[in-house]
């Protein structure tokens, strides 16, 4: 070959690298991203810009909106307990790679913030802590009158499900992740499904379409298996019930009336459908007036926002396969509700956890909010193989929660003290 036709072969190839990046470009550099995040490669830059990386919505901030007023000034505790060890909590901190803590009391903001590249106005991806906004969503919608009841039949209101894992199956054994679809929830497994529903959206696929491809394991209601499709068609099920997108619906009902201060984003595939199961990217302070609504029962702001029966419906256990511990019918050892977490114990904690350390963290009992945002790269990889990070947060917020209580016996001291003097006074 000689110089000129060599040339001329390399300036064609060169043509069509070009002429590929840019029609494929975005969907390659989303490929990258998506294909990293379980390979304890550090996303601490990424997760403060997934909105900016895919396509997404924008749910505009409240007119209002809505402040949360300061309380006593809390400090974090030096350190706490996990299985028998002494955790440094400034340790714990960077090994999480925590970008935000804000904790509420009483509905007071008494500690808040913010490492790596987080900020009070950053909005962060939450993950799997999505799945908490929709359910809620899902009441609102019930209230309405835009679903029947929980144990309608999904493919009552969304018929292209007809001949999948979720044909004939009733809404609420979706919202209790026991639909009976066959899925591997597997991050370190570049082959699960949620790996392989990774690579499909990044690359522009159908989120909807690929819920249909789902096969059945289990009859319906027999067994929690942990299941981001099914929170994925619940989205669905919200769009098709009230003739609008997720952005829209959630923006009247539930954004602008719980007086959210910043925008918000959803990620959305390349139809228009939003990540329904993961795809929300908001604020702390933002994420902290869920948590808040549901500690107070669905109403905030001045409002009844989430209906209060559908808040105690969504955090009761009512069959064995949903109950925490060690359960042969479930494959995680928290128990579950309408898309909500629920540990062992009578304390009547509930959480929305999202992988890489994402949390919004109630306990009613200590009239307690917490909110972590996270960039844990460890999750699913060797060094974090079960997601043990989870559980030693879990313990943090008891100890946050136990200092609150420590602080509050305090003050009780004081004003003992203070009417003992003000006793010999007179």
């Amino acid at each position: 070959m000689t110089l000129k036709k060599l040339a001329i072969a390399i300036l064609g190839l060169l043509t069509i690298v070009l002429i590929l990046w840019i029609f494929l470009g975005d969907r390659v550099t989303r490929l990258a991203l998506v294909s990293s995040l379980f390979t304890g490669a550090e996303q601490q830059q990424n997760f403060n810009r997934m909105h900016e990386v895919f396509p997404s919505t924008k749910m505009l901030p409240s007119d209002s909106p809505y402040e949360f007023s300061l309380g006593a000034e809390l400090s974090l505790p030096e350190r706490f307990s996990y299985l028998g060890n002494t955790v440094d909590t400034a340790e714990f901190i960077r090994r999480t790679d925590t970008a935000a803590v804000l904790v509420l009391h009483r509905g007071e903001l008494v500690f808040e913030d913010y490492w790596l590249s987080g900020g009070p106005e950053q909005v962060w991806l939450s993950m799997s802590v999505s799945k908490s906004f929709v359910s809620a969503l899902i009441g609102i919608a019930i209230e309405q009158g835009y679903i029947a009841d929980v144990n309608s039949l999904v493919t009552d209101y969304v018929p292209q499900l007809e001949g999948s894992a979720y044909d004939q199956v009733r809404i609420k054994d979706i919202l209790q992740m026991s639909s009976g679809a066959s899925w591997n929830e597997d991050y370190g497994d570049p082959d699960s499904d949620i790996n392989r529903f990774g690579r499909a959206f990044a690359l522009g696929g159908s989120m909807n379409k690929f819920a249909t491809t789902l096969v059945r394991e289990f009859e319906p209601g027999t067994y929690n298996r942990y299941n981001s499709t099914d929170t994925q068609v619940l989205g669905w099920l919200l769009s098709e019930a009230t003739g609008r997108s997720l952005t829209d619906y959630m923006t009247d009902v539930l954004w602008r009336p719980m007086g959210a201060q910043d925008a918000g984003y959803w990620l959305q595939d390349l139809d228009g459908m939003e990540m329904a199961f993961g795809g929300l990217n908001v604020t702390a302070r933002d994420y902290a007036k869920l948590g808040e609504m549901y500690r107070l029962g669905g109403a905030f702001n001045g409002r009844q926002i989430v209906p209060a029966s559908w808040v105690k419906d969504s955090l009761t256990l009512d069959a064995d396969h949903l109950l925490p511990g060690e359960n042969p019918a479930s494959d995680w050892p928290l128990g579950y509700g309408y898309q909500w977490w629920i540990p062992e114990g009578d304390a009547g904690e509930f959480m929305a956890i999202g992988v890489y350390n994402q949390f919004i963290y109630i306990a009613p009992e200590r009239e307690l909010v917490i909110v972590k945002l996270s960039a844990n790269s460890a999750y699913g990889t060797p060094q974090d193989p079960e997601a043990s990070s989870e559980f030693e947060t879990i313990e943090f917020f008891r100890a946050l929660g136990a200092e609150l209580d420590i602080e509050a016996d305090t003050e009780d001291d004081s004003l003992d003290v203070e009417a003992i003097d003000q006793s010999s006074d007179n």
